[in-house]
């Protein structure tokens, strides 16, 4: 991910939404409309990219995964996604007990996704049906992914990279350009039909939790790897500090693995077997980012009385969570990724798609923060295991 990317994104995401309610004291109706209708279109275009897009990232990544699936890059990667499944299932019931507790429901939030008398509505809409659904874009990756790595296929291998760059450009030049004007035609509407004060509420109550979960999270990952590695824990996360503070700033994964790897072989790990697991981990342990997502999800869903029981975010972790290990990297694509699986498992709309990438771009560092330095925490686990043994001979 690049820094400039993100910075970038953050900053226009932050000005969208500042602009979006200050405009909604004067705009007359005739311009929100125009908005409006934008809007409407570019959300029924993301519906439509969104199989395209999870076929693109987690084909080619499953596909590259099985192509080096030696003993050592398997047990990282199981490492990495259980993970990830714990730090959803932390989120989700850190959620359930918390939320009820510091948000208030506001009958002003069910406007946002239901139709009232004030509902200020576009000039004309254009379906775009997405070609086929996102479980099938799902089902298709995994059985494209998997028989590319099992026949070693090139020739598919390929065509999967090559769609996948399309996909890349497709994120670059004209989702993510087009998010800032999208998010704010979502809260110049909300501002004219008065529910952005409720929204503001659930934003920076939202905001505070997740950071303390993720500081908790940090906690218990490195609590247990710090038993499996007979480590000191708090002195193992205290090493990681600086890759923390470094993705804080740089609000990439990719551009703090020198201190990671660094901080990482302080606390003791093999320097190959750093080598090996730091780069691979800031690609597919999105831990972070899940936790972020099903609390952001849950929030959404809670203010709205929408079922929020735990077969239906089992359902859901375990389906990120295979999206964030096999999508990694791409700009925006922890929650352009997660779109797919909000979409089809727990039914959002464009609407809340649209508060979703907002909420989530707003607490980018953190999560990306959390990830990293995270992955120093599997390095120990990954170096307790193959102490005294040749890694190079069992990652073949």
């Amino acid at each position: 991910m690049k820094k400039k990317f993100h910075v970038g994104l953050l900053v226009r995401v932050l000005i969208a939404i500042a602009l979006g309610i200050g405009c909604s004291y004067f705009f007359p109706v005739w311009a929100t409309k125009v908005f409006v209708t934008f809007n409407g279109l570019f959300g029924n275009f993301l519906n439509f990219t969104i199989p395209l897009i999870i076929l693109g990232l987690v084909a080619p990544g499953i596909a590259d995964l099985g192509k080096g699936a030696g003993k050592l890059l398997l047990i990282t990667v199981a490492i990495a996604y259980g993970s990830t499944l714990f730090a959803g299932y932390f989120s989700y019931f850190i959620c359930r007990w918390s939320y009820p507790l510091v948000l208030v429901k506001d009958p002003n939030f069910t406007q946002i996704a239901t139709t009232s008398p004030n509902s200020i509505m576009p000039f004309f809409t254009i379906e775009m049906p997405p070609v086929f659904g996102v479980m099938s874009a799902l089902i298709l990756a995994f059985i494209l992914g998997l028989g590319a790595s099992i026949i070693n296929g090139n020739t598919l291998t390929n065509v999967l990279k090559d769609f996948k760059d399309i996909v890349d450009w497709l994120i670059k030049k004209a989702i993510i350009p087009l998010l800032p004007l999208f998010i704010f035609g979502i809260f110049l509407k909300m501002g004219m039909e008065g529910q952005v004060s409720t929204i503001l509420k659930l934003f920076l109550k939202v905001i505070i939790i997740i950071f303390i979960m993720h500081v908790a999270l940090l906690l218990i990952q490195f609590s247990v790897a710090g038993s499996i590695a007979h480590k000191n824990p708090l002195k193992a996360l205290l090493t990681m500090l600086p890759a923390y503070f470094t993705a804080l700033g740089t609000q990439s994964s990719a551009a703090t693995i020198p201190v990671t790897l660094a901080q990482t072989k302080k606390n003791g790990v093999d320097p190959d077997l750093a080598a090996f697991t730091v780069p691979l981990c800031a690609t597919i342990h999105l831990a972070g980012s899940t936790l972020k997502i099903t609390a952001c999800a849950y929030a959404i869903m809670w203010m709205l009385g929408m079922s929020t029981d735990l077969g239906l975010f089992t359902g859901f972790i375990f389906l990120l969570g295979i999206t964030m290990v096999a999508a990694p990297g791409v700009p925006g694509g922890a929650i352009m990724a997660a779109l797919g699986v909000l979409s089809s498992v727990l039914g959002f709309d464009a609407t809340l798609q649209a508060l979703m990438i907002a909420l989530y771009i707003t607490m980018d560092s953190f999560g990306t923060a959390c990830n990293v330095t995270g992955d120093g925490a599997i390095a120990l686990v990954v170096n307790r295991i193959y102490k005294g043994r040749n890694y190079k001979s069992v990652a073949e």
